[in-house]
């Protein structure tokens, strides 16, 4: 058989002017290896060449290497060889030597007028089932949502909450979530699904109306500024903020108790009726102007007020005051305003640099906190001065202030005083609430709560007894026997849970997953569900 024609050598030649050079010398070898090959391995071989030919070098996926065990060296299936086969291959072919005279012909036919060998790479590629690339493993298929969250998206505002109530009544069982702590939590499980739910789902419509400052206008600096950075936050938001409010789940009255205060307050008139009026008029024109708050009398509407006169703001207005969910720093069960069940505790964060709104968090090791317990601040309220007198100078542990003297101040600041103690002592002051705890928590200090009546941050959710001590007023004077008797092993539990805590009381210039942000949304979602009745339940349980 001739190998190679006269014309091919004259190609050669054209192409190749060296061609006795290593260069043609391989092409030639080449194409004789091929052309013997070919007739070699049909005669004798049990499995055609052109397997080891045609077929890419076989590959372990990074998917399959890690998931599986693949046997490298054994023969390809015979199902692989007949899908990477130029031409059919049949057990007839592969023993009969008699075909043989036809096989050939036919091969080489196929193969020089193939479109596959004849064009270029890149054509090659765009020819079904043939790629230069070599063969890898797909990676395993990812969930699609896309028909889930379609579906979803396309039920009415009211379904979608009664869907969104049953997926949490069967939430999954959660045993390990690395952006999780479970011991935090009432229901783990309840929580992440409800979250995850609240992502997809939860769409808040923001009313435009209001005069500035009052309105539209957060304060974000101070004590009470968690409800500016709120506003802040969610106007900035476009993945919970409608502009549709026929899709809102929620409604929110974009107003600030702190700049309520600031504007219309008459100093020392002690009356705060104005302030409540104002915000009696803004409702009532909202519900002449919308049709909204009258479909719901105001259930599905919420406010966010950290000021302490937060919840009296609302007194003028009783569907205000009964129905709208209330985020409210002041969470207060004996004054009858504040609802468990409904109404939202609020953290109080106290904000000195806006730009930075998380300075100075984190803390000491626990050997290197020599300070049992701590506290310096105004004499006001009903409990302060009992915990002053009891505890004040009385005890090298136990560092009990008034404002925290300048000669101390200059030995050890504020700060470093709660970075060095084990306690962080957080008493109700005027009002329930305390900045103190969630500096307690950004500090690393464990919070002990001392005010009767307060519902803490978020505890329709977070389990307060995995990471504060809470005592009642009336055990002020035995404190310092109740911190002692806290074994070494369960404060170790109660400090390293406050660390893990921390993140869910951050404010983050730009919102990340299960930030404080988050958490607040997340809670309102939580209030609004638990309005939406399923037969014999009326309430989503997070208990053990």
């Amino acid at each position: 058989m001739q190998l190679i024609s006269a014309a091919q050598m004259r190609v050669v030649r054209r192409r190749c002017p060296g061609y006795r050079s290593n260069c043609s010398k391989l092409f030639l070898i080449a194409a004789v290896v091929t052309t013997a090959g070919a007739v070699l391995q049909t005669c004798t071989l049990p499995n055609p060449l052109t397997i080891w030919f045609l077929l890419p070098s076989v590959t372990v996926s990074s998917y399959k290497a890690l998931n599986d065990t693949e046997q490298v060296n054994q023969a390809p299936p015979r199902e692989r060889v007949e899908q990477f086969s130029l031409f059919p291959v049949s057990s007839t072919t592969t023993r009969n030597f008699t075909g043989l005279k036809q096989l050939v012909p036919s091969a080489e036919k196929s193969l020089k007028d193939s479109p596959i060998i004849n064009s270029t790479s890149k054509e090659r590629k765009d020819v079904k089932g043939i790629s230069d690339e070599p063969e890898v493993a797909p990676p395993p298929p990812k969930k699609d949502y896309s028909s889930w969250k379609r579906y979803v998206w396309s039920l009415p505002p009211e379904e979608a909450l009664v869907y969104a109530k049953k997926e949490i009544k069967h939430a999954p069982i959660v045993t390990d979530d690395p952006d999780l702590h479970s011991p935090l939590f009432r229901n783990v499980s309840i929580f992440k699904r409800s979250y995850e739910l609240m992502e997809n789902i939860l769409k808040v419509y923001i009313y435009p109306d209001g005069r500035r400052p009052i309105f539209h206008q957060p304060y974000l600096r101070g004590i009470y500024a968690s409800e500016g950075w709120f506003m802040k936050l969610i106007k900035e938001n476009r993945q919970f903020v409608t502009r549709d409010p026929k899709k809102a789940h929620l409604f929110y009255l974009p107003y600030s108790a702190r700049q309520l205060e600031i504007t219309l307050y008459v100093p020392d008139s002690h009356d705060l009726r104005p302030l409540s009026k104002y915000l009696r008029d803004y409702v009532n024109m909202i519900a002449a102007k919308y049709p909204f708050w009258n479909h719901t009398r105001g259930s599905d509407h919420f406010l966010v007020a950290c000021h302490d006169w937060g919840p009296y703001t609302v007194n003028e207005h009783k569907e205000l005051r009964r129905n709208t969910i209330k985020a409210l720093c002041n969470a207060d069960l004996s004054e009858g305003i504040f609802v468990s069940g409904k109404d939202v505790s609020l953290p109080e964060t106290t904000i000195r640099n806006p730009r930075r709104p998380i300075k100075y968090v984190g803390g000491k090791r626990v050997s290197r906190r020599p300070v049992l317990a701590f506290f310096a601040g105004n004499m006001h309220g009903r409990v302060r001065p009992i915990l002053l007198k009891h505890w004040g100078d009385k005890d090298e542990d136990m560092r009990i202030y008034g404002p925290l003297p300048i000669s101390v101040s200059r030995k050890m600041s504020y700060v470093e005083h709660m970075k060095s103690s084990r306690f962080c002592i957080c008493p109700m002051g005027y009002e329930v609430n305390s900045p103190r705890i969630v500096e307690a928590i950004y500090y690393e200090c464990v919070p002990v709560i001392i005010a009767d009546n307060f519902v803490p941050p978020f505890n329709e959710v977070l389990d307060w007894s995995a990471f504060s001590v809470i005592v009642a007023e009336k055990d002020i004077a035995n404190l310092k026997e109740i911190l002692l008797a806290i074994p070494l092993r369960h404060y170790l539990s109660l400090q390293i849970n406050v660390k893990m805590l921390q993140k869910h009381f951050l404010w983050n210039t730009r919102p990340v997953r299960y930030d404080l942000f988050h958490m607040i949304l997340h809670s309102l979602w939580f209030s609004r569900l638990n309005q939406i009745e399923l037969p014999q339940d009326s309430k989503i349980s997070v208990g053990d």
